[in-house]
């Protein structure tokens, strides 16, 4: 039996970060995580870009033209929809995980979804940093799992 679990491993490794301007007072707090986490995981500053669209909406636009342009192995894609008083919260919501959904599976490169979407600011925040710890930290873990799982299986 084989058995392989990725290894979060970032040395050498391009990461393309497409990250929502919406709710920046969290999206910031994502993007902090993730960037941090890589380089812990050995990502050099140079290796990461970052692309700012308005909203989560936009998000797989991004996170695709980053996947197919050659210039990253890997995406993470960062935003927070926190629900309000209309239907909307719905709409973008299902949208934007089914357009993540789509690149990833379609795409050339591993893509995360780290698109928090809460009921309130106070619950995206503490996903954000707080004391449920940080997705976009997360994200970055798993982007690496997964670029090393792939490369494993096309060996």
């Amino acid at each position: 039996m084989q058995e392989y679990k990725g290894q979060i491993d970032g040395h050498g490794q391009r990461i393309g970060i497409a990250v929502a301007q919406f709710n920046e007072v969290v999206t910031d707090r994502l993007l902090a995580g993730a960037v941090s986490a890589l380089q812990q995981y050995g990502v050099r500053d140079e290796d990461i870009t970052v692309v700012r669209v308005p909203g989560a909406f936009e998000l797989p636009r991004a996170a695709q033209e980053l996947g197919q342009s050659g210039k990253v192995a890997g995406v993470i894609a960062l935003g927070a929809v926190v629900r309000g008083a209309t239907s909307h919260y719905d709409y973008v919501c299902s949208e934007t995980a089914r357009g993540i959904a789509d690149v990833s599976l379609h795409g050339p490169v591993p893509v995360m979804f780290g698109v928090l979407t809460t009921d309130t600011l106070d619950q995206a925040i503490n996903r954000a940093g707080g004391k449920a710890g940080n997705k976009g930290a997360d994200c970055a873990a798993g982007v690496l799992q997964m670029m090393h799982m792939s490369e494993w299986l096309s060996r």
